[in-house]
């Protein structure tokens, strides 16, 4: 099989993140980032509100409903991966680690769970000790999974204003934040986009 995002040079980044319910902050931020994505190129792809309220992720169940078929394939196919979580009690909310338990079904691919792949992170929280916190374990949880956290990472303080009246980031210090990072997932996401393992080329 050839992988065609290797001849088109556009690599696939998918984003999951914020609340069960739409619209949240981390959801924005995620928005605002697969944006600078595209611009650099990519083509996207969002798991946010809905999209990620999915059962309690069970490894001896078989059976997936259709969000988490979508986002387990979704997963699979990415070059590139963002994630945001809000902070909950000083940590990772229980939707977005229930989200990421998913990719245990990754375990078994040729490149398991987020291997090869560069991992941008953004922390949301009310106060600046519960972001630093979230993007910890948020880093704990990618290397777990072998993926390659960014070296830029964001983290927002909620609790101050981030978002003009029609949902638009405004604040330049976590923009510039966002740009570098999505630049760097960008800049390996080309990487791995372009290259043709041993196995595609037998399969072409």
């Amino acid at each position: 099989m050839i992988d065609h995002r290797a001849t088109s040079g556009r690599p696939r980044i998918v984003a999951l993140g914020g609340n069960a319910t739409a619209g949240g902050s981390a959801e924005r931020l995620l928005r605002h980032a697969l944006a600078r994505c595209e611009a650099q190129g990519a083509d996207t792809q969002l798991f946010a509100g809905d999209a990620i309220d999915l059962p309690l992720y069970a490894p001896h169940h078989g059976n997936r409903c259709a969000k988490a078929r979508a986002l387990i394939s979704a997963l699979r196919e990415a070059d590139g991966v963002i994630v945001a979580s809000p902070a909950y009690h000083g940590t990772v909310s229980g939707v977005v680690k229930n989200a990421l338990d998913y990719a245990q079904d990754l375990v078994s691919d040729t490149q398991p769970y987020f291997d090869g792949r560069a991992v941008g992170l953004v922390a949301v929280a009310g106060g600046w000790q519960a972001a630093g916190s979230t993007l910890a374990t948020l880093r704990s949880i990618t290397h777990a999974l072998r993926g390659w956290p960014t070296p830029m990472a964001v983290t927002a303080n909620s609790s101050q204003p981030l978002f003009d009246p029609d949902g638009l980031l405004t604040d330049d210090g976590i923009a510039m934040q966002l740009d570098i990072m999505t630049g760097q997932v960008m800049m390996f996401a080309r990487m791995k986009a372009g290259y043709a393992s041993p196995r595609d080329t037998a399969m072409a």
